[in-house]
Formats: structure tokens, C-alpha cells, sequence
């Protein structure tokens, strides 16, 4: 079960820089009315990146922190798709690409896949 946590984890994290990629090619720190532009967003990505990579390093250890970030990585990719589909509902043209719906719902699925092995594994 834990090395179905790691391969679910390093997807979903994946998943989620290719969104937030995605998220650079929109704006998306107009969207949410962020200071600093595209230097702000991508400083404010540095550390989210950092400790959601050593997340996977602590779930590859089994570290019963790992599994914490696990819940926090799942708990992201779910509240992405759900803030998402509520500005498409909304009418905003961000996000509103094949790719970019594929890539939410990729998220969503992996997201609420993991957040399950990680409770099966706690």
C-alpha cells in the first residue's frame, strides 16, 4: 500500500505543477487579485514545491509526517478543482481549454485517490 502512496503522490504532484504551469499561462494572480505579478507567484511556489517534494521523500520513508503532507497535497488538488469549476461556473474564460478541464479532473481523481490509500495506510 505505501509504494501505491509514493507512485499516487509523485503523480498527483506532478499533476498539480502542470496546473499551476497552466495557472502561470492565465494569470492566475490576477484571477485571485495577487500582488507581485508573475515574481510573486512563482516566490510563492518556491517553498509550496519545496516542502511537497520532501512530503514524497517522507512518504517514501514512511514517516507518519509524509502521511500529513499527503492529506495536505490530496486536500490541494481537491480545493484547486472545486475554486476552478466555481469561477468556469462563474463564466470566466480562464481554465476554460480542453487541456486545462482535463488537467483539473486529473487532479481531482488523483487527489481523492490518494487522500484514500493515505487513510488506509494511517
Amino acid at each position: 500500500m505505501k509504494t501505491i502512496l509514493f507512485w499516487l503522490y509523485l503523480l498527483n504532484t506532478v499533476l498539480l505543477i502542470l496546473h499551476e504551469m497552466d495557472s502561470a499561462y492565465w494569470k492566475e494572480w490576477e484571477l485571485f487579485r495577487l500582488p507581485g505579478g508573475i515574481t510573486g507567484f512563482l516566490l510563492l511556489h518556491f517553498p509550496l514545491y519545496v516542502v511537497g517534494l520532501y512530503g514524497l521523500v517522507l512518504v517514501d520513508r514512511g514517516a507518519p509526517a509524509g502521511w500529513i503532507l499527503s492529506f495536505v497535497i490530496s486536500g490541494a488538488g481537491i480545493l484547486a478543482f472545486c475554486i476552478h469549476t466555481y469561477f468556469l461556473r462563474k463564466g470566466r474564460a480562464e481554465f476554460d481549454t480542453a487541456t486545462s478541464r482535463l488537467l483539473l479532473v486529473a487532479v481531482l481523481v488523483t487527489s481523492l485517490a490518494q487522500a484514500v490509500v493515505t487513510l488506509l495506510i494511517i
